[in-house]
């Protein structure tokens, strides 16, 4: 094998890496952390308070252990990650994948907690948390251009709403973030 000169060649190696270059939730390994320590404590603070009132016993502590394990499994977060024409949503039980540049609807559901459904023309469906977007910039740079690429393909049906509300509270976040580090909030 031999060295190549070809400085095209090198172009097109570098534009087909960046093409499969995936972006990730870079809070994950934070919250992940936060999870697993508020299940310790849970448990921790449950056999302390046994030990401090003498009724500690193997079934009470088997029952704590399997409540912090339900917490646990509860505040366990979703590691999200996109590329160019996907987004993925990793769970415990299973990955969810769609092709965000064929999106049929992008809608957000209020409630408790705020969820964007994402949903291809294959019937494919991911879910997650906004909050995912606004605080990691590259995925959801990633994510807008293939939104706006079915979108002027003519797939995307609905969504226009959803994506403006979120593409503004990015903006302001970034404002504040802005005029918070430079001093003038």
């Amino acid at each position: 094998m031999g060295r190549r000169n070809d400085a095209r060649d090198d172009t097109v190696g570098a534009h087909a890496q960046e093409a499969g270059h995936a972006v990730y939730d870079r809070r994950w390994a934070g919250d992940l952390h936060s999870s697993i320590r508020c299940a310790v404590l849970l448990f921790g603070m449950l056999l302390l308070i046994d030990w401090g009132s003498g009724h500690q016993t193997w079934w009470r502590a088997a029952l704590w252990l399997a409540l912090s394990v339900l917490l646990f499994l509860v505040l366990h977060p979703r590691r999200v990650s996109a590329g160019e024409g996907w987004l993925a949503s990793r769970g415990l039980l299973g990955t969810q994948r769609v092709r965000t540049d064929m999106l049929v609807s992008l809608r957000s559901l209020e409630g408790v907690s705020q969820r964007l459904v994402l949903r291809d023309a294959f019937g494919k469906r991911v879910e997650l948390d906004p909050q995912v977007l606004v605080n990691n910039p590259d995925l959801w740079y990633r994510v807008h251009e293939d939104v706006r690429k079915s979108a002027d393909l003519g797939s995307l049906l609905c969504g226009a709403t959803a994506l403006r509300r979120i593409q503004e509270r990015i903006e302001r976040e970034t404002a504040h973030t802005v005029f918070k580090m430079s001093g003038m909030e």
